[in-house]
């Protein structure tokens, strides 16, 4: 079952893109990626469709002209060197993404099918909330670029997660397959559809994805994960995500999904929900944040 989930650097490529994933080719109704490598001088046209995206350089920066504005994104050498700016475009709009130095690109997108349309946008790194997440072994940095409280889009969910080598991350698993309320009425847990896009640091760097299903809904990945590469998630528990000793592990997280409310809530195994106690006893990983050294 792998393979369906698991697509290798390279196998989802299409036209100029390194990368596609549409609602179509993952067999659900709103998430999808795209990943665009320009070389220096070279522009690509984006139509957005019925669908919300963002532009957000992964390494190397571009100007983007959507809707009679100009955003220039200064963009980043890398994704473990900064967080940084990005341009959101709203459905219905014609962009020309443009890189005088070249770069590489994700366009993280989202299907809706609101009426009215947010504005195209452009998001400052400066305001680009930092966390850095769990402890010990499971200390981890969120970079929380699109999410609820941090950015406003219609359906569109977006964050980075890095974690240094030898730390898992994505962990406890946790799940958000199912609109669901408890017994006093409150939502514990949203519906939304999952991509994680992958980069490894160093060369031959590899990490580890886990994807697991329920009884109900039965699901069963485990890929070794390589930069360049995707993970899709329809449904089920996933976690963890493994970064070998020696090789940091980044990952772009793409979520969406049928509810109007655009929340994003979770649930853990219950299994494994007990290890977020532990965190309070152990400190930070020191390694975090990433580009600490050059910031300070």
């Amino acid at each position: 079952m792998s393979s369906t989930y698991h697509l290798p650097n390279g196998t989802a490529a299409d036209g100029p893109y390194d990368l596609v994933v549409t609602p179509e080719s993952a067999g659900w109704g709103y998430s999808g990626l795209r990943t665009l490598t320009l070389r220096p001088g070279e522009a690509h046209a984006l139509s957005t469709g019925d669908s919300e995206f963002l532009v957000l350089p992964l390494a190397g920066g571009c100007t983007v002209t959507v809707d009679g504005q100009v955003f220039g994104l200064g963009g980043r050498t890398g994704v473990f060197d900064s967080v940084t700016d990005f341009a959101y475009l709203p459905p219905a709009s014609e962009a020309l993404i443009s890189g005088a130095a070249g770069g590489t690109f994700a366009l993280p997108s989202a299907r809706t099918r609101r009426s009215r349309h947010l504005a195209a946008r452009y998001g400052r790194a400066a305001d680009v909330p930092v966390e850095l997440r769990g402890a010990g072994a499971c200390s981890r940095q969120v970079n929380n670029y699109c999410l609820p409280g941090t950015f406003d889009a219609e359906q569109l969910l977006v964050c980075e997660v890095l974690t240094p080598g030898g730390n898992w991350s994505s962990y406890p698993p946790h799940k958000h397959d199912e609109a669901r309320r408890d017994e006093q009425g409150r939502p514990v847990e949203s519906e939304l559809e999952e991509i994680y896009y992958f980069q490894v640091a160093g060369e031959g760097g590899f990490a580890y994805q886990r994807v697991y299903g329920t009884e109900a809904r039965p699901l069963d990945v485990l890929a070794e994960v390589r930069s360049g590469d995707a993970v899709l998630i329809p449904h089920g528990w996933h976690g963890p995500s493994v970064a070998a000793p020696g090789y940091d592990l980044y990952y772009l997280n793409v979520m969406a999904g049928p509810g109007q409310d655009r929340a994003w809530l979770i649930c853990d195994d219950p299994a494994h929900g007990w290890v977020r106690s532990t965190w309070e006893s152990q400190d930070v990983d020191a390694r975090l944040p990433f580009g600490a050294e050059e910031t300070a």
